[in-house]
């Protein structure tokens, strides 16, 4: 057992005489590396448990219990869940005029003693034994469950450990941000208080406070939630999912833990399964692009890039693409860091660099599967981007990302990357750059009107809106009065046809690229952001804000 405050244990035992400095030195000597200096001098017999633990409880001021052949209550199961219990080590030994009595082990872990009067109940009585009787009592009352240490998210009765006030805060704090559509749920412990806020629309949120004495739990049931945690571990970065139900919905929620200077905090990406069903028409493709993007899904190999800054869509829209193109005479392996989505019928593998399953060792493993159509979540490095060149060049269609900000200006990425400017013209078969912006609610949208400031932002005139349908956000309960509801891409689609390739191989810069994708008729992401604003779907604020780093 680790003691929240080992030095100061050993401190007291040497005031108490059960301990000498010599017991102590010999002890730090010749511990092992997973042992405290506490373990090793009870495992050679300097000390007892039983005296660390009387001496301990002194000192605290807590009342010292042995618990040597003490009959579990018969409610403690209800007055403690397993999960509770586990996390926190410790057991209920009785309960006085309402008074709930908790034994502990370890009487200077103030962190536990703060967080379980608002896990279980306000009222507590602490009692300290010592660990090996308390892990009897807890198997006594939990069963194999507690002996095995396995923390569910139920009590170990089968009903759902939600009476805590604890466990109903954070369900609650779930609850809420799936009725709002949140993409991010963001749990930040601040100096003073825990900040809650949700990504709705990609527009951050916030919507609560809490008090910081209730973080250590907080954040203890977010762990315990994603059953792969470590609940004791707060000085390195942890990650984890969680699989929920919601209305009749799957929801996997992938969890990142981080500490700060304030604590450690917590973002939750909410990944709903239903969104693996849009359409490109769902995505924001008006009929003209969703044409061509279904042309180019058609091609027997090459490879299709999808660009943009991070949080702009780009893997939604490759999940698309592999929806549209699932068939049961076609073999689609993806390789992706990490597997956000399952998808039926396509073979997926997640990355793992620990034991060198790198996005080139997969990929290159992948190609000896025979596959059609691959998808690589993104191009990273020369060797990545050189294999699936290669596989595009072999017979394959290969689908993958990168961060770019418009889609002419992917060619030179790949340049600067390290690829031949021969092979870029001789794979690429187009590259799509998008952002997302918000879509107008359509339950309480209101025509309206822009003013001169947004023309120009717009690079309009009046005269090109006399038959525009303009409309501007109003709010309801719909959309929780944010006249917004939803997202939508805006996106440009540049086609590598015979003149562009001559023109990628004879190294012409990135600006004559794009002067001549615009002579083949392709649109701006900010000229289809237009479209998008004449159409009434989004507002002009949204589409100058997603476009202001774009080139003419």
């Amino acid at each position: 057992m680790a003691y929240s405050n080992e030095e100061y244990l050993i401190e007291l035992l040497l005031e108490a005489g059960l301990l000498d400095e010599r017991a102590v030195q010999q002890a730090r000597g010749t511990k092992k590396p997973s042992e405290s200096v506490i373990d090793t001098l009870i495992k050679t017999g300097v000390v007892s448990d039983e005296q660390i633990a009387q001496n301990v409880a002194v000192n605290s001021g807590m009342e010292y219990v042995d618990l040597t052949g003490f009959a579990p209550l018969t409610e403690s199961k209800e007055l403690v869940p397993l999960d509770v219990a586990l996390r926190y080590k410790i057991a209920p030994i009785g309960v006085d005029r309402g008074r709930l009595q908790i034994v502990v082990s370890d009487p200077y872990d103030f962190e536990t003693l703060d967080a379980l009067p608002h896990v279980l109940q306000p009222d507590i009585e602490f009692f300290c034994s010592t660990p090996a009787m308390i892990k009897t009592l807890m198997s006594n009352i939990y069963g194999n469950e507690a002996v095995m240490g396995s923390a569910q998210v139920k009590s170990a009765s089968g009903a759902p450990a939600d009476d805590a006030p604890i466990i109903r805060l954070v369900n609650n704090m779930l609850t809420e941000a799936f009725k709002s559509r949140t993409s991010d749920i963001h749990i930040e412990p601040l100096e003073k208080d825990i900040r809650v806020r949700y990504r709705i629309d990609g527009v951050l949120q916030d919507v609560e406070h809490h008090p910081k004495r209730l973080h250590a739990a907080i954040i203890s049931r977010v762990k315990i939630m994603t059953n792969t945690m470590s609940v004791d571990e707060k000085r390195v970065p942890q990650d984890g999912r969680i699989q929920m139900t919601f209305n009749d919905k799957e929801l996997d929620l992938r969890v990142s833990i981080i500490p700060t200077n304030n604590g450690e905090s917590v973002v939750m990406r909410v990944l709903d399964k239903s969104g693996l069903r849009l359409g490109l028409s769902d995505l924001g493709f008006l009929s003209d692009d969703q044409e061509i993007f279904e042309k180019l899904l058609t091609l027997p190999d090459g490879i299709i890039l999808v660009t943009g800054p991070t949080g702009s869509g780009k893997t939604t829209t490759l999940y698309a693409c592999l929806n549209y193109i699932n068939r049961p005479d076609r073999k689609i392996i993806t390789v992706e860091d990490p597997v956000e989505y399952e998808l039926a019928g396509i073979n997926q593998v997640m990355v793992k660099e620990d034991i060198g399953m790198t996005f080139a060792a997969a990929l290159r493993a992948m190609l000896r599967q025979a596959p059609n159509i691959i998808m690589l979540g993104e191009i990273r490095d020369l060797e990545t981007a050189g294999i699936a060149i290669n596989a595009s060049l072999t017979g394959h269609l290969v689908f993958s990302t990168l961060h770019t900000n418009d889609a002419p200006s992917t060619v030179a990425r790949l340049s600067d990357i390290g690829i031949k400017p021969f092979l870029i013209a001789s794979a690429v078969r187009a590259i799509q750059a998008q952002r997302l912006v918000r879509k107008l609610c359509p339950e309480c949208k209101a025509p309206g009107t822009l003013s001169d400031s947004e023309l120009r932002g717009l690079r309009l005139d009046a005269s090109q809106i006399l038959d525009a349908t303009i409309m501007e956000p109003k709010g309801c309960k719909k959309c929780r009065e944010r006249g917004y509801r939803g997202r939508l891409a805006i996106l440009e689609i540049f086609q590598v046809d015979d003149e562009v390739r001559n023109m990628i191989n004879e190294q012409l810069t990135t600006p004559q690229l794009r002067k001549r994708a615009r002579e083949l008729g392709m649109r701006t992401i900010r000229e289809d952001g237009v479209r998008k604003v004449l159409a009434g779907l989004t507002t002009a604020d949204e589409v100058i804000e997603a476009t202001m780093s774009d080139v003419d």
